[in-house]
């Protein structure tokens, strides 16, 4: 059981607060409701000062961190809230809204790596999360954020997001354990049955509208030009303060050794942004040396990221998204476009695609091998593969693929693929349950045909 939580002052907030990440000059406090510059209307990022963090030199921090994993001790058992000082260190404990995100599973892929012809390969099981997903992570920090707002009277009253499942899920979750209203907007009919039932559980308000995901994020910008609403989508950049810990806990776990690779899963773009602003800061404080290649993996019906990256990132391409089975990541017009392609191109990093049939082939041939892969997972071990036998990854490069979701929010998806009931793609792996009379005859010349 978790230590009581007491009350603890917060440190000066000057060292920390929202910038433009065009350059524009002026300082926002993190606890504004403000979400672009107001001078040249680009993205704000969170921005914290270097020199007092290195007051602590390199050792020290490492040894701090790794001192916090598996705490009791309120906040520090979360992955996230073992690095406060690195996320929003302003929060006092009673407004930290947690449930003990992050410190997910380094999972070693032994026998997917050996099929595939790469020995160090790892899975970071971000599904392994309260509500399933990696959103967890930023969805923990914008929560408490507006909870300590609001106890300091802020005119916040609810907060609200537009979704293709899995921010939902994190933000009706978080949002209820504060006792603060949640306002959803999904794309009717294009949510997954688990994905769905999660935020009406936990009794958010749930619109679902006739439009894609990009159409809801229209909706939910004009509604919460409102500050009593709070936008909780990943362009408010307190989503990547807590996202950004997934990469740092990533080296942890390798004893503070860089990956060769990083492949994820894209839609809007906040996760790559995410990866690179943890590895940035780790850069500047000495705890690394260099930055893994990053990978930005997308459903080829839903690609506007890689339509770009293939013109060198001269214009932003935007699509209208098609129907995928990546669902999560339907997305043709992503809000964090220029902060993802800084992480691409500072990391020398790599915008792929995979088709309907190389998500589903590469989804069913890892659960194979004893994995239970979500179809976005699919799309970055597509790609991890494409580019395997195109030489840019070697067999002997260490490389994490990350795993954003678990896959029990996609049974109907798994469902589907074994009954070979999915369009356009063909089901190469289908394994279906065999129905058999009660009779061991039967049950043993089926057992014997299967053996062969």
């Amino acid at each position: 059981m978790l230590s009581a939580i007491k009350s603890r002052p917060a440190t000066d907030s000057q060292s920390v607060f929202f910038r433009c990440i065009a350059g524009c000059s002026a300082k926002h406090s993190i606890y504004d409701v403000i979400y672009t510059c107001p001078s040249c209307g680009n993205l704000l990022e969170v921005h914290h000062e270097r020199e007092p963090l290195q007051k602590r030199n390199a050792s020290e921090w490492k040894q701090l961190f790794d001192s916090r994993v598996g705490t009791t001790k309120w906040p520090y058992g979360s992955g996230v809230w073992g690095m406060r000082e690195w996320v929003v260190p302003s929060l006092i404990d009673q407004n930290i809204v947690s449930m003990c995100e992050g410190n997910t599973n380094l999972f070693w892929a032994e026998r997917l790596g050996q099929q595939l012809g790469i020995p160090d390969l790892w899975i970071k099981l971000c599904g392994n999360s309260h509500t399933g997903s990696f959103k967890d992570l930023g969805m923990t920090v914008l929560v408490s954020v507006v909870k300590q707002m609001m106890a300091q009277g802020s005119s916040v009253k609810a907060v609200a997001c537009a979704s293709t499942g899995d921010t939902s899920a994190a933000l009706a979750s978080y949002a209820a354990y504060a006792g603060i209203p949640a306002i959803i907007f999904l794309p009717a009919g294009k949510v997954s049955t688990a994905q769905l039932i999660q935020p009406v559980s936990n009794g958010a308000h749930v619109l679902a509208l006739d439009t894609d995901f990009d159409g809801c994020m229209k909706i939910v910008q004009e509604v919460t030009r409102d500050n009593s609403i709070y936008l909780a989508n990943s362009m408010n950049s307190l989503r990547i303060e807590g996202q950004k810990t997934v990469g740092i806990e990533i080296v942890r776990q390798f004893d503070w050794e860089v990956p060769d690779w990083i492949i994820i899963p894209v839609g809007n773009l906040g996760n790559v942004s995410a990866l690179y602003k943890g590895f940035k800061l780790m850069m500047d404080l000495g705890l690394i040396d260099r930055m893994p290649r990053l990978v930005a993996a997308q459903a080829a019906k839903a690609n506007p990221f890689y339509e770009s990256f293939k013109n060198g990132f001269k214009e932003k391409i935007t699509v209208t998204a098609q129907s995928t089975l990546a669902n999560a990541i339907r997305i043709g017009d992503p809000v964090s476009y220029d902060k993802a392609t800084k992480a691409i191109l500072e990391t020398d990093g790599i915008v792929e695609q995979a088709t309907e049939q190389e998500l589903v082939a590469a989804t069913a041939h890892a659960d194979l091998t004893g994995m239970f892969t979500c179809p976005h997972t699919g799309v970055a071990l597509a790609v991890l593969t494409k580019l395997l036998k195109r030489g840019v990854i070697k067999s002997s490069d260490k490389t994490v693929v990350i795993s954003t979701a678990h896959a029990l929010k996609f049974t109907d998806f798994k469902v589907a693929y074994h009954e070979s009931k999915l369009e356009e793609v063909t089901s190469e792996y289908a394994n279906p349950a065999v129905h058999l009379p009660a009779d061991v005859g039967a049950v043993k010349a089926e057992i014997k045909r299967r053996m062969r």
